[in-house]
Protein backbone atom coordinates (compact mmCIF):
# COMPACT_ATOMS: atom_id res chain seq x y z
CA UNK A 1 0.00 0.00 0.00
CA UNK A 2 2.66 2.36 0.71
CA UNK A 3 4.14 1.64 -2.40
CA UNK A 4 1.35 2.16 -4.09
CA UNK A 5 0.76 5.46 -2.45
CA UNK A 6 4.20 6.72 -3.60
CA UNK A 7 3.40 5.96 -6.94
CA UNK A 8 -0.09 8.35 -7.14
CA UNK A 9 2.26 11.55 -7.75
CA UNK A 10 2.83 9.81 -11.21
CA UNK A 11 -0.80 10.02 -11.92
CA UNK A 12 -0.42 13.94 -12.36
CA UNK A 13 2.70 14.59 -13.55
CA UNK A 14 2.59 16.63 -17.36
CA UNK A 15 3.96 15.21 -20.98
CA UNK A 16 7.99 15.53 -20.13
CA UNK A 17 10.93 16.79 -22.01
CA UNK A 18 14.11 14.91 -21.96
CA UNK A 19 15.32 17.49 -18.94
CA UNK A 20 12.39 16.89 -17.32
CA UNK A 21 12.62 13.19 -18.02
CA UNK A 22 16.23 13.09 -16.70
CA UNK A 23 15.13 15.42 -14.05
CA UNK A 24 13.27 12.01 -12.36
CA UNK A 25 15.68 9.48 -13.34
CA UNK A 26 18.02 11.22 -11.37
CA UNK A 27 15.80 11.55 -8.38
CA UNK A 28 14.72 7.49 -9.10
CA UNK A 29 19.26 6.66 -9.16
CA UNK A 30 19.46 8.74 -5.26
CA UNK A 31 16.27 7.22 -3.89
CA UNK A 32 17.74 3.80 -4.87
CA UNK A 33 21.32 4.33 -3.95
CA UNK A 34 20.40 5.97 -0.30
CA UNK A 35 18.25 2.77 -0.31
CA UNK A 36 21.27 0.43 -1.96
CA UNK A 37 23.39 1.27 1.81
CA UNK A 38 20.97 2.65 4.80
CA UNK A 39 17.87 -0.14 4.27
CA UNK A 40 20.20 -2.76 3.38
CA UNK A 41 23.83 -2.79 3.67
CA UNK A 42 24.39 -1.45 6.67
CA UNK A 43 21.35 -3.40 8.14
CA UNK A 44 22.45 -6.23 6.72
CA UNK A 45 26.18 -5.77 8.38
CA UNK A 46 24.12 -5.50 11.55
CA UNK A 47 22.05 -9.06 11.20
CA UNK A 48 24.90 -10.63 10.73
CA UNK A 49 26.81 -9.61 14.02
CA UNK A 50 23.51 -9.89 15.73
CA UNK A 51 23.68 -13.61 14.50
CA UNK A 52 27.36 -14.03 15.91
CA UNK A 53 29.49 -12.77 13.48
CA UNK A 54 32.81 -10.52 14.17
CA UNK A 55 32.71 -6.98 12.66
CA UNK A 56 35.14 -8.21 10.47
CA UNK A 57 33.15 -11.55 9.23
CA UNK A 58 29.96 -9.79 9.11
CA UNK A 59 31.55 -7.04 6.53
CA UNK A 60 33.04 -10.04 4.74
CA UNK A 61 29.63 -11.37 4.40
CA UNK A 62 27.84 -8.71 3.49
CA UNK A 63 30.80 -7.94 0.71
CA UNK A 64 30.65 -11.06 -0.85
CA UNK A 65 26.42 -10.89 -0.57
CA UNK A 66 26.42 -7.35 -2.52
CA UNK A 67 28.79 -8.56 -5.16
CA UNK A 68 26.71 -11.82 -5.78
CA UNK A 69 23.62 -9.47 -6.36
CA UNK A 70 25.78 -7.39 -8.41
CA UNK A 71 26.57 -10.32 -10.65
CA UNK A 72 23.24 -11.87 -11.02
CA UNK A 73 21.42 -8.74 -12.26
CA UNK A 74 24.57 -8.18 -15.04
CA UNK A 75 23.89 -11.73 -15.98
CA UNK A 76 20.18 -11.38 -15.59
CA UNK A 77 20.80 -8.65 -18.20
CA UNK A 78 23.06 -10.45 -20.58
CA UNK A 79 20.54 -13.27 -20.61
CA UNK A 80 16.64 -11.05 -21.08
CA UNK A 81 15.59 -11.28 -24.64
CA UNK A 82 14.51 -7.71 -25.79
CA UNK A 83 11.78 -6.48 -23.39
CA UNK A 84 9.52 -5.39 -26.56
CA UNK A 85 9.79 -9.09 -27.74
CA UNK A 86 7.87 -10.41 -24.68
CA UNK A 87 5.58 -7.64 -24.67
CA UNK A 88 7.00 -5.01 -22.46
CA UNK A 89 7.18 -1.39 -23.09
CA UNK A 90 5.07 1.16 -25.48
CA UNK A 91 5.81 0.92 -29.30
CA UNK A 92 9.03 3.44 -30.47
CA UNK A 93 10.71 3.33 -27.47
CA UNK A 94 14.56 1.97 -27.95
CA UNK A 95 14.77 -1.36 -26.90
CA UNK A 96 18.35 -0.43 -24.37
CA UNK A 97 16.32 2.13 -22.56
CA UNK A 98 13.63 -0.23 -22.01
CA UNK A 99 15.64 -2.78 -20.78
CA UNK A 100 17.68 -0.80 -18.11
CA UNK A 101 14.31 0.69 -16.70
CA UNK A 102 12.79 -2.72 -16.28
CA UNK A 103 16.38 -4.26 -14.51
CA UNK A 104 15.91 -0.74 -12.41
CA UNK A 105 12.27 -2.02 -11.57
CA UNK A 106 13.68 -5.67 -11.32
CA UNK A 107 16.07 -4.99 -8.75
CA UNK A 108 13.71 -2.53 -6.65
CA UNK A 109 11.10 -5.96 -6.39
CA UNK A 110 14.13 -7.44 -5.47
CA UNK A 111 14.86 -5.31 -2.86
CA UNK A 112 11.57 -5.62 -1.15
CA UNK A 113 11.54 -8.98 -0.80
CA UNK A 114 14.42 -9.17 2.16
CA UNK A 115 12.45 -5.75 3.34
CA UNK A 116 9.29 -7.91 4.12
CA UNK A 117 11.27 -10.94 5.34
CA UNK A 118 12.31 -8.67 8.22
CA UNK A 119 9.20 -7.27 8.60
CA UNK A 120 8.09 -11.16 9.29
CA UNK A 121 10.85 -11.99 10.98
CA UNK A 122 10.24 -9.23 13.55
CA UNK A 123 6.51 -10.17 14.32
CA UNK A 124 8.01 -13.59 14.24
CA UNK A 125 10.25 -13.49 16.86
CA UNK A 126 7.36 -12.69 19.00
CA UNK A 127 7.90 -8.96 20.10
CA UNK A 128 5.07 -7.62 18.43
CA UNK A 129 5.68 -3.75 19.21
CA UNK A 130 9.49 -4.74 17.42
CA UNK A 131 7.55 -6.00 14.68
CA UNK A 132 5.32 -2.89 14.02
CA UNK A 133 8.07 -0.32 14.39
CA UNK A 134 10.05 -2.04 11.95
CA UNK A 135 6.55 -2.33 9.54
CA UNK A 136 6.28 1.05 9.55
CA UNK A 137 9.92 2.50 8.82
CA UNK A 138 9.62 0.13 5.69
CA UNK A 139 6.45 0.92 4.96
CA UNK A 140 7.20 5.11 5.07
CA UNK A 141 10.58 3.79 2.91
CA UNK A 142 8.31 2.64 0.53
CA UNK A 143 6.78 5.63 -0.46
CA UNK A 144 9.72 7.23 -2.35
CA UNK A 145 10.57 4.02 -3.92
CA UNK A 146 6.94 3.75 -5.56
CA UNK A 147 7.57 6.95 -6.73
CA UNK A 148 11.00 6.06 -8.13
CA UNK A 149 9.53 3.17 -9.98
CA UNK A 150 6.97 5.44 -11.53
CA UNK A 151 8.77 7.95 -12.73
CA UNK A 152 11.48 5.60 -14.06
CA UNK A 153 8.74 3.86 -16.08
CA UNK A 154 7.49 7.18 -17.20
CA UNK A 155 10.93 8.44 -18.76
CA UNK A 156 10.58 5.68 -21.28
CA UNK A 157 6.65 6.25 -22.55
CA UNK A 158 4.77 4.40 -20.19
CA UNK A 159 1.24 6.07 -19.58
CA UNK A 160 0.81 7.54 -16.37
CA UNK A 161 -1.85 4.73 -15.22
CA UNK A 162 0.58 1.92 -16.26
CA UNK A 163 3.62 3.35 -14.50
CA UNK A 164 1.51 3.83 -11.70
CA UNK A 165 0.25 0.21 -11.41
CA UNK A 166 3.51 -1.06 -11.79
CA UNK A 167 5.28 0.50 -9.08
CA UNK A 168 2.29 -0.47 -6.74
CA UNK A 169 3.17 -4.24 -8.26
CA UNK A 170 6.83 -4.07 -7.19
CA UNK A 171 5.47 -3.68 -4.12
CA UNK A 172 2.83 -6.80 -3.60
CA UNK A 173 5.81 -9.24 -2.99
CA UNK A 174 6.35 -7.48 0.57
CA UNK A 175 3.71 -9.13 2.05
CA UNK A 176 4.70 -12.54 0.43
CA UNK A 177 8.16 -12.75 1.92
CA UNK A 178 6.68 -11.56 5.16
CA UNK A 179 4.57 -14.61 5.47
CA UNK A 180 7.55 -16.41 4.62
CA UNK A 181 10.06 -14.97 7.83
CA UNK A 182 6.78 -14.84 10.01
CA UNK A 183 6.27 -19.10 9.08
CA UNK A 184 10.07 -19.72 9.10
CA UNK A 185 11.80 -17.51 11.37
CA UNK A 186 14.78 -19.53 11.56
CA UNK A 187 15.55 -20.01 8.36
CA UNK A 188 14.59 -16.25 7.72
CA UNK A 189 16.68 -15.23 9.64
CA UNK A 190 19.88 -17.17 8.24
CA UNK A 191 18.80 -15.42 5.04
CA UNK A 192 18.61 -12.34 5.95
CA UNK A 193 21.52 -10.46 5.76
CA UNK A 194 22.83 -12.47 2.50
CA UNK A 195 19.45 -11.13 1.21
CA UNK A 196 19.47 -7.41 1.95
CA UNK A 197 23.25 -7.50 0.75
CA UNK A 198 22.44 -9.25 -2.40
CA UNK A 199 19.00 -6.78 -2.99
CA UNK A 200 21.91 -3.32 -2.28
CA UNK A 201 24.24 -5.02 -4.88
CA UNK A 202 21.56 -5.27 -7.54
CA UNK A 203 20.84 -2.11 -6.88
CA UNK A 204 23.75 -0.17 -7.24
CA UNK A 205 25.03 -2.36 -10.13
CA UNK A 206 21.62 -0.74 -11.70
CA UNK A 207 22.06 2.99 -10.94
CA UNK A 208 25.31 2.72 -11.93
CA UNK A 209 25.17 0.62 -15.15
CA UNK A 210 22.03 1.92 -16.75
CA UNK A 211 20.06 4.36 -14.66
CA UNK A 212 22.63 7.66 -15.06
CA UNK A 213 24.52 6.23 -18.20
CA UNK A 214 20.59 6.23 -19.97
CA UNK A 215 20.44 9.99 -18.40
CA UNK A 216 23.71 10.98 -19.83
CA UNK A 217 22.91 9.89 -23.07
CA UNK A 218 19.68 11.36 -23.67
CA UNK A 219 21.04 15.22 -23.08
CA UNK A 220 24.89 15.06 -23.12
CA UNK A 221 26.07 15.64 -19.47
CA UNK A 222 22.84 14.66 -18.50
CA UNK A 223 21.39 17.95 -18.04
CA UNK A 224 19.40 18.03 -14.61
CA UNK A 225 20.13 14.31 -13.92
CA UNK A 226 22.37 15.17 -10.66
CA UNK A 227 20.03 17.87 -9.26
CA UNK A 228 17.36 15.05 -9.43
CA UNK A 229 19.64 12.20 -7.93
CA UNK A 230 21.09 14.58 -4.74
CA UNK A 231 16.92 15.52 -4.32
CA UNK A 232 16.29 11.53 -4.47
CA UNK A 233 19.49 10.61 -2.25
CA UNK A 234 18.67 12.81 0.96
CA UNK A 235 14.78 12.91 0.89
CA UNK A 236 15.57 8.79 1.04
CA UNK A 237 18.80 9.09 3.57
CA UNK A 238 17.00 11.37 5.80
CA UNK A 239 13.87 8.40 6.03
CA UNK A 240 16.29 5.74 6.37
CA UNK A 241 17.94 7.28 9.02
CA UNK A 242 14.98 9.01 11.13
CA UNK A 243 12.84 5.85 10.87
CA UNK A 244 15.70 3.74 11.45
Amino acid sequence: MATALGAIPALFLKRMDDERQNLLLGFAAGVMLAASFFSLILPAIEVAEKQGAGPTLASAQVVAAVLLGAFAIARLNAWLPPPERIGLGPPGIASLSLRRVWLFVAAVTLHNFPEGMAVGVSFGGGDFAAGRVTALGIGLQNIPEGLAVAVALLSVGYRRGQAAAIAAASGLVEPVAGLIGVSIVSVAQAFLSWGLGLAGGAMIYVVASDLIPEAHARIGGGGRVSAGLMVGLAAMMFLDTTLG
